[in-house]
């Protein structure tokens, strides 16, 4: 299923009709529960991702049949979100996600009902898919829940100034009486900033010698390559890959990654549990065809 996306905007819409959300730091997810107790979770590129959240499918199974939701999955710690470890949970192997979803149990942070009782709602107002979307999860309760939301603006400024320490990185401004669109960029998006934790999944170049890196940012599955690194960065990322991957050796990756100007390149892929202890600080952009991210710097665990 494609998905309704957002325009950046640089402050805060106002005016009649409009509804203000929280944009949680996840991973995009669309659960569609279907009769006989079936559920599949797809994730924004549309790869079905079912078998990393075992928590979250089986939470799905207790939804009306024909139920489908769009929204965000987070993982909680210390009291905000953790973009790595929402990272980790995708990445994982259906050996390893049970084990996962016991350490790092997911949240999902519903925004939309798309369809109820397998009557398609795509084309009703969001005034009406928000009030049937609130019924439906009212019984269930976590880990599927609806996000707040509010047709106030100044309440919503408040969550704007308040809501980044527990890692809610803006806000999403829909129109009480549009329908769904998916593919479009409906909705507009105020960031609270331009920079994002971003998770390392690869880089090109060699290990000593990496020229740039391949990494996951909040909201969306789909690796991207960033710019060439700076000199600097060259040397700071290949003592962190050097540190992070010890003894072993990255592996070239099944599949391609775009890179602005050049069209699919190859690039090595990082171990899921080197990832998660490797996050870049970045800066995204974009051009009429491509996302450009540059690296600002790079955090590894502690």
């Amino acid at each position: 299923m494609r998905v309704a996306l957002a325009r950046n905007v640089d402050r805060l819409p106002r005016g009649s009709g409009l509804a203000y959300e929280p944009k949680f730091d996840g991973h995009r997810l669309v659960v569609l529960r279907y009769p006989g107790g079936k559920v599949l979770l797809q994730a924004r590129s549309g790869r079905i991702v079912t078998a990393s959240f075992p928590d979250l499918a089986e939470a799905a199974r207790r939804l009306p049949a024909g139920t489908v939701l769009d929204g965000e999955v987070v993982v909680w710690h210390e009291g905000r979100t953790d973009f790595a470890a929402v990272q980790t949970r995708a990445m994982a192997t259906p050996a390893r996600a049970p084990a996962l979803a016991r350490r790092l149990p997911a949240s999902y942070a519903a925004f939309d009902l798309l369809a109820e009782e397998g009557a398609d709602l795509r084309a009703r107002s969001y005034e009406l898919r928000r009030e049937r979307l609130v019924a439906v999860l009212a019984p269930l309760g976590p880990p599927l829940q609806p996000v707040p939301m509010t047709t106030d603006p100044d309440e919503a400024a408040s969550w704007y100034e308040t809501l980044p320490a527990a890692g809610v990185e803006g806000l999403v401004v829909k129109r009480l009486d549009h329908p769904y669109r998916g593919g479009v960029r409906q909705w507009e998006k105020l960031r609270h900033t331009d920079t994002h934790d971003a998770v390392v999944v690869g880089f090109t170049g060699t290990a000593r010698r990496p020229s740039a890196l391949v990494v996951v940012v909040p909201d969306d599955d789909t690796p991207v390559l960033s710019n060439p690194l700076t000199p600097e960065l060259r040397v700071r990322a290949a003592k962190a890959l050097d540190e992070a991957l010890g003894d072993r050796e990255p592996e070239e990756a099944e599949e391609t990654v775009a890179a602005a100007g050049v069209g699919e390149v190859p690039y090595l892929r990082l171990p899921p549990d080197v990832s998660a202890g490797l996050t870049a600080e970045v800066s995204r952009g974009t051009t009429r065809l491509h996302r450009l991210i540059t690296v600002l710097r790079l955090r590894t665990a502690e």
